[in-house]
C-alpha cells in the first residue's frame, strides 16, 4: 500500500486568488527516496507541509490525501507525530531542549514512553548518527551541521514511516550538507523508511533517490527516475 496517496489536491492562501497547488495527484510508495524539485516558490513546502497536518498552513483546500489508506485528516496528532518524521530548513526552528541527548529522548518522553524504551532507542538513534561523542554537550555548542543532524535524529528516534525534509540542508555549508545527505541515503537504504524531500543540491540528491518528481507553478510536471525526469527537462528546454 502506498505510504501516501495525493488525489487532485488543491490550495490556495488565504486572500489569495492563484491556487499554490493546482490539481496536484501524486503517490508516494513505501521505502523509496523521493526528490521533490522545481523553481523557487513552485509549490513545494506548501504541498510537503499538507502532508503533516499540525504544520499544514491555513488556506481553502480540495481533494484528498491519504496515509496508509486512510484519510490523513482522521489520524489523530501523537500518530501523526510518531509515523510521519517532518525536517524543516532552519537548524535552530526545531531544537527544544537544552543538551544533546534530552534532545533525542524528548519526543519520546512527550509521547509518554517508559525509561528503559527511551534509554535504548536513544543509545541506539546516538550510535546510528554517531553523535556519541557530543552526546552531552550543550545543544548551544553544536555547529549548523551537528544542529541540523540532531534534529534528525530526534525525529528519527520515534522510528516514523516516512521522513519528510524541507530543504534541510539549505543553510548548512557544502561539507555538513554532503554529509547530511549521505546519512539520509543511510538511512533509507539500512532502516528502510520512506524519504521524501525537497532539495537545492540536486545533483547530490538525485544520486540517492529513486524517483523524482518535478513541480511548477503549483503543478506536478513529471515524475520518474532521476535519468528519466533528466533527460525529459533536457528535451523541455
Amino acid at each position: 500500500m502506498e505510504v501516501f496517496t495525493i488525489n487532485h489536491l488543491n490550495f490556495a492562501y488565504p486572500e489569495q486568488e492563484k491556487q499554490a497547488i493546482s490539481d496536484l495527484t501524486l503517490s508516494v510508495q513505501p521505502g523509496e527516496f523521493l526528490v521533490l524539485c522545481g523553481p523557487s516558490g513552485c509549490g513545494k513546502s506548501t504541498l510537503l507541509r499538507q502532508l503533516k497536518t499540525v504544520l499544514a498552513p491555513h488556506g481553502r483546500r480540495s481533494g484528498e490525501i491519504l496515509f496508509d489508506g486512510r484519510n490523513l485528516d482522521s489520524l489523530d496528532q501523537r500518530e501523526q507525530a510518531e509515523t510521519i518524521g517532518f525536517v524543516q530548513q532552519s537548524p535552530e526552528n526545531q531544537i527544544a531542549t537544552d543538551k544533546v541527548w534530552h534532545e533525542l529522548a524528548f519526543g519520546l518522553e512527550s509521547l509518554g514512553y517508559d525509561t528503559p524504551t527511551i534509554r535504548r532507542r536513544v543509545a541506539e538513534m546516538a550510535s546510528f548518527f554517531g553523535i556519541q561523542t557530543w552526546f552531552y554537550k550543550p545543544v548551544t555548542e553544536l555547529s549548523g551541521g551537528q544542529k541540523q543532524l540532531l534534529n534528525l535524529a530526534s525525529v528519527m528516534v520515534l522510528q516514523p514511516k516516512v521522513l519528510i525534509l524541507d530543504e534541510p540542508t539549505s543553510q548548512l555549508d557544502p561539507i555538513a550538507a554532503s554529509d547530511f545527505l549521505a546519512t539520509l541515503g543511510k538511512i533509507n537504504r539500512e532502516l528502510g523508511t520512506t524519504i521524501l524531500l525537497t532539495e537545492h543540491r540536486l545533483e547530490e540528491a538525485f544520486s540517492f533517490a529513486s524517483r523524482v518528481a518535478v513541480m511548477d507553478g503549483g503543478k506536478l510536471l513529471c515524475t520518474g527516475t532521476p535519468a528519466e525526469v533528466g533527460a525529459e527537462l533536457k528535451d523541455r528546454g
